[in-house]
């Protein structure tokens, strides 16, 4: 429950090729660091990790730093300003606001998270970054000057789920270790159960696994424009999602009909939790016996 004692329900979503067709990086600011082929850029930054015994993510925010130098002066400022050139696929701009108005009708309280490996300047930059409870995703730390330095957060494929135990939990900050503490089942401000992950491919699988594992619904998307629905009849077979539609969020859409049917589902588990715990509570015994 929230504030408002209504039952929450949050979708989370991976940004890259789940809510945008392409990598945020392959929009521009490659191109402006002189990688015209941007599959160039992931394979030398697979190299070097692979060199280097090191974390993926953290390779190719080494790499960005690396080749910006003496080509762009490296500062959130324009990481955003990448971020706002950032596609969407169709009906992603207003499909925040419409699934809301579909939950409060239900009675449920809808929030947006993004778990994302991605940047997080070049999130916060697109116009839908206000839409978001908070943005989980990778970040650099800067110094006096504005200028990025050294990665803040780096988050990636594992380390991916921490994130939805908060979201959860209701625990947001990165660095609370409250995430770690118990909390009684009614004291959870989002159920498992009450849990949306959409993501696109093999990444995304620990989060996947976890919102199924506990009774959430994760769901596959893959390019309306791209035949090829391997990655996600693969992650459909292994049961790493329960559903798998089009990229594609405007009304009317398989998308948006798939997610008004799991608030549907969600408002009416709600109501029945509701109804067990009203009825446990009556039934408790009074202070002195039940008389016989």
């Amino acid at each position: 429950m929230n504030k408002d004692n209504r039952p929450v329900m949050a979708i989370c979503y991976d940004f890259d090729k789940t809510l945008s067709p392409d990598n945020m990086q392959a929009q521009g600011y490659l191109q402006a660091i002189n990688y015209e082929d941007q599959d160039e850029f992931w394979k030398e930054a697979q190299k070097f990790a692979d060199d280097n015994e090191m974390d993926i993510t953290l390779a190719w925010m080494y790499l960005m730093l690396k080749r910006a130098r003496g080509k762009e002066i490296f500062k959130r400022e324009m990481l955003e300003s990448y971020g706002s050139k950032v596609r969407l696929y169709s009906g992603v701009a207003e499909w925040f606001a419409k699934t809301r108005e579909y939950a409060d009708e239900k009675g449920i309280r809808l929030e947006h998270y993004i778990i994302s490996s991605g940047l997080k300047e070049m999130i916060d930059g697109t116009r839908i970054a206000g839409e978001f409870e908070r943005i989980y995703a990778s970040s650099f730390c800067y110094d006096d000057d504005g200028i990025a330095v050294w990665p803040a957060l780096v988050v990636n494929f594992t380390n991916k789920t921490q994130f939805l135990f908060r979201i959860s939990k209701g625990v947001l900050g990165i660095n609370d270790d409250a995430v770690n503490d118990y909390f009684p089942p009614e004291e959870i401000r989002v159920p498992f159960r009450n849990m949306v992950y959409i993501g696109d491919s093999e990444t995304d699988i620990p989060c996947m696994k976890l919102v199924n594992s506990y009774g959430g619904h994760a769901i596959g998307v893959y390019d309306p424009k791209d035949p090829d629905r391997k990655r996600v009849h693969k992650l459909i077979r292994e049961d790493r999602i329960r559903y798998y539609v089009p990229a594609d969020y405007s009304e009317g859409s398989e998308m948006f009909d798939l997610v008004r049917q799991i608030i549907d589902s969600v408002a009416a588990a709600e109501r029945l939790e509701k109804k067990h715990y009203d009825d446990r509570n009556a039934a408790k015994e009074p202070a002195g016996g039940e008389a016989s």
